[in-house]
């Protein structure tokens, strides 16, 4: 027994030790268990994006709109996703010009979920020479080639009745997107899917803060 009569301090540091034991099974036990699921992180794909209007002015005022369209596939056969938050990124050579709130949804195994984003209105960028001279050649050619869409996300996901807390995945980043401008006088060429690079999606990034 590892408590006796008159060794207070002892048994004391007994039940500290047994405590801090049965904490480290339990951390190892999540560690292990998670292991075991193994899953495979989401996958997003941007299969069409477009502009009727991107238009930089002499005062570096963009006027853009911008419709672009998500694939979200959760390959995962036991693991459910909670998208509770979700805002869209537009960026162009560097300069981030348009937000967008999508609409939160839930996501079941071996499920794939459409999202479109539309941005629309006016920001203020600031193109260095180059990328000003790159961004005439691609007015000139009507499509625009340094178009990126980030998805900034908080989910909760879901094994069997355990359920995570909410966290912030690693940053969604589809980028290199080569978008056309659609025009009435000149046909659009199609646009090609691209892969969006998301690390691994069930790891928290702020954990290390």
């Amino acid at each position: 027994m590892c408590c006796r009569s008159g060794f207070s301090f002892c048994c004391f540091c007994c039940i500290y030790s047994t405590f801090y034991m049965f904490m480290f099974l339990f951390t190892l036990s999540l560690i292990i268990f998670w292991i075991v699921i193994s899953p495979s992180s989401v996958k997003f794909h941007v299969t069409d994006a477009s502009l009727t209007q991107f238009n930089l002015t002499n005062n570096n005022t963009l006027y853009y709109n911008l419709k672009v369209n998500i694939t979200v596939r959760n390959p995962n056969n036991n693991i459910i996703v909670y998208y509770r938050g979700i805002t869209a990124i537009a960026w162009y050579k560097d300069n981030d010009f348009g937000w967008v709130s999508l609409t939160p949804f839930d996501q079941g195994h071996k499920n794939t979920t459409f999202l479109q984003a539309v941005f629309k209105g006016q920001s203020v960028i600031k193109l260095k020479t180059k990328q000003l001279g790159e961004y005439k050649e691609e007015t000139s050619v009507g499509i625009y080639n340094d178009l990126a869409v980030d998805l900034d996300l908080r989910i909760r996901s879901k094994y069997g009745r355990f359920k995570s807390s909410r966290f912030n995945p690693p940053i969604v980043q589809c980028r290199r997107l080569r978008v056309p401008l659609i025009s009435n006088s000149k046909t659009a060429p199609p646009f090609s899917v691209t892969k969006c690079s998301t690390g691994y999606f069930f790891a928290d990034r702020d954990a290390g803060d």
